[in-house]
């Protein structure tokens, strides 16, 4: 009998109580499973386990999580990024793209780049995602030629950072959705008080570092970096990273934020 499986009354309500004890029981528990946060593997026997359960608008996932990375609780997505948690899940997912690179789009239209890596903060680690679009960001309902990319981040309430030794607060209704130990989006709050949609989305669920996933299920939080084209770059290695961050702060052209992984207190 599962002893250490955590179904929380959020999942219970979506689930139901018949699943529910019979996940109790142990009838329809898993013997094992690969934690759906940290990839590594748990037994509900032995590890305190959660249960996540990942609802789209037409599907739901009931997934596993050592209760130590991730409490039991409800995370909505979109239907189409659900299934691509489901693909991490199960294991089905495509190869990921080499280096995080952004992708080319006909026509020039910008792209987010996203690339991750870890960020030494007064002594800790911190898991960080850098945003750099591959081309000038023009505001809704003009043409340019200005780049209007940090202006619209800081309306939204990205602060610009004029230290990279200072942690950045944590912007309200924004949250990174990581499943089956991939990054799949970073989430914003939805129009008129609606549910979160998706500022980034991977067009292929990223993968990450055992480190980064380390760093983010000790922290539950990710560190979003943004700077204009041509600022960062594809960088190889985490301290040339950290030195372009460093640039582009002194050059007053990098903002930040700090935001909650998606279902976690404070998302």
């Amino acid at each position: 009998m599962p002893r250490m499986l955590d179904v929380s009354l959020e999942v219970r309500a979506e689930i139901g109580d018949e699943e529910a004890d019979r996940l109790l029981t142990g009838d329809d528990a898993p013997r094992s499973y690969d934690c759906t946060s940290c990839r590594t593997p748990g037994d509900p026997e032995t590890d305190p386990t959660s249960t996540v359960l990942f609802v789209g608008e037409e599907t739901a996932v009931l997934a596993f999580a050592h209760a130590g990375c991730i409490p039991s609780q409800v995370v909505t997505v979109s239907e189409e990024q659900l299934q691509g948690a489901v693909r991490s899940i199960t294991g089905d997912s495509p190869a990921p793209e080499a280096a995080d690179a952004p992708h080319a789009v006909p026509g020039g239209q910008a792209v987010l780049g996203i690339t991750s890596g870890l960020v030494l903060i007064r002594g800790e680690l911190h898991p960080a995602l850098v945003v750099e679009p591959t081309a000038p960001i023009a505001r809704p309902g003009t043409t340019g030629p200005g780049d209007d990319f940090l202006p619209l981040l800081i309306e939204q309430g990205f602060i610009p950072v004029t230290d990279t030794n200072e942690v950045p607060s944590v912007l309200p209704g924004w949250s990174v959705l990581l499943a089956g130990g991939q990054l799949h989006a970073v989430l914003q709050p939805g129009a008129e008080g609606g549910p979160q949609v998706a500022w980034w989305q991977a067009h292929q669920a990223l993968s990450v570092t055992d480190g980064w996933r380390a760093a983010v299920n000790k922290t539950q939080r990710v560190l979003i970096y943004a700077a204009p084209v041509g600022s960062i770059g594809q960088q190889p290695r985490e301290d040339l990273l950290r030195d372009a961050l460093d640039k582009a702060a002194s050059n007053g052209k990098l903002v930040a934020a700090a935001m909650p992984l998606a279902g976690a207190p404070g998302a």
